[in-house]
């Protein structure tokens, strides 16, 4: 992916010397949660809008140029790296630097999200499933063996949440069922969170607790 091709430079960093009023009035006219500043050609950092509606619109930006965050990314940036950087900072606007530290523009935060939605994790056809192991005692290259034991392709898989020292990981698997794998990931001790609706796993547990039900009502 050349991400430099989704470098928007429509908004230029304002000077520390302009007015709080002007930055006021671009957050107004703009959907954007940060505006970048400079002093001197060099790039400071952006004002998040919250900060900027707390000054008189009469003082100078300089006045709260402290609030300003100094994040960032490089046109060599990944644009996994690029999409984590959005996320850190809460921000939908992403200032771009050249290796000089030059301010060359900015990614939009949906044209990002538009790159990632193109990728085969979401774009190829299969199914999502969500498994659960300690920290401890998963691993990636057992998940791909896991997958692949049953003739399905891994098209994609993330940690997707991390707590009391379990990890849960977000597979997109497709060419088959997800009933096998499912019960192999069961078969290695793994936590099925999410999967297809066809697991027949949990429909026999769902059809034995019916079963059980009525044969107690009886």
């Amino acid at each position: 992916m050349q991400l430099q091709d989704y470098i928007i430079n429509d908004i230029k960093p304002l000077n520390i010397n302009d007015s709080i009023g002007d930055l006021q009035l671009l957050f107004n006219q703009l959907t954007y949660s940060h505006i970048p500043i400079e002093k001197d050609g060099i790039y400071l950092g952006c004002i998040p809008e919250t900060d900027a509606h707390c000054f008189e619109a009469k003082k100078l930006i300089a006045d709260c140029s402290y609030t300003a965050e100094g994040f960032f990314v490089r046109t060599t940036t990944n644009w996994l790296d690029v999409l984590e950087a959005f996320a850190q900072n809460n921000s939908n606007i992403m200032p771009v630097l050249s290796p000089e530290n030059k301010y060359l523009g900015y990614y939009e935060l949906n044209d990002i999200i538009h790159l990632f939605n193109e990728t085969p994790f979401f774009s190829e056809p299969g199914g999502i499933l969500i498994v659960e192991k300690g920290i401890q005692d998963y691993s990636f290259s057992e998940i791909s063996q896991i997958v692949e034991s049953n003739n399905a392709k891994l098209l994609g898989a993330f940690i997707s949440k991390i707590e009391n020292d379990l990890a849960q990981i977000t597979l997109k698997i497709g060419n088959t069922s997800l009933n096998d794998v499912t019960q192999t990931f069961r078969r290695y001790s793994y936590n099925i969170i999410a999967g297809h609706e066809d697991d027949s796993y949990l429909k026999s547990l769902k059809d034995r607790s019916k079963y059980l039900d009525r044969y107690l009502n009886m």
